[in-house]
C-alpha cells in the first residue's frame, strides 16, 4: 500500500513540475494544483495508513494507537481550502493579463513552430 501512495506522490509532483515548465500559463496553474495535491496526498498518508480498520474505536478501553491522527486531516482540509481560493486567484489573473496582452504565454508572445 505505501509503495503505490509513493509512487501515486511521485508521479503527481513529477507531472506537476513537467506542467510548470511549460510556457502557457493554464499549463502553469495545472501543473501547480497537481503538486499540491501531491503534497496533500503526501501529508494524508502521514496520518498512518489503516486498511479494514474502523475509523472509531467504541471499546471501554481506548488504545490511541487504533485511531488515525487528526493532525495531518486537519492541515490537508485547510490546504484545500487554501488552494481553491489561490487557484481562483490565478485564474482571474490569467484571464485579465490574456486580457491585456492577446495572449496565454507566459512572456506575452507566440513560440516559434
Amino acid at each position: 500500500m505505501e509503495i503505490v501512495i509513493a509512487l501515486a506522490v511521485g508521479v503527481m509532483f513529477g507531472s506537476g513540475i513537467w506542467l510548470i515548465l511549460r510556457p502557457r500559463t493554464f499549463q502553469l496553474i495545472t501543473g501547480l494544483l497537481l503538486m499540491s495535491y501531491a503534497v496533500n496526498i503526501f501529508i494524508f498518508a502521514m496520518g498512518r495508513l489503516s486498511v479494514d480498520r474502523p475509523p472509531i474505536t467504541l471499546s471501554p478501553a481506548i488504545d490511541p494507537a487504533q485511531f488515525a491522527d487528526p493532525l495531518p486531516q486537519g492541515l490537508v482540509l485547510t490546504a484545500i481550502v487554501i488552494g481553491f481560493a489561490t487557484t481562483a486567484l490565478y485564474l482571474v489573473i490569467m484571464i485579465g493579463a490574456r486580457g491585456l496582452t492577446g495572449s496565454d504565454h507566459v512572456d506575452g508572445k507566440e513560440p516559434r513552430e
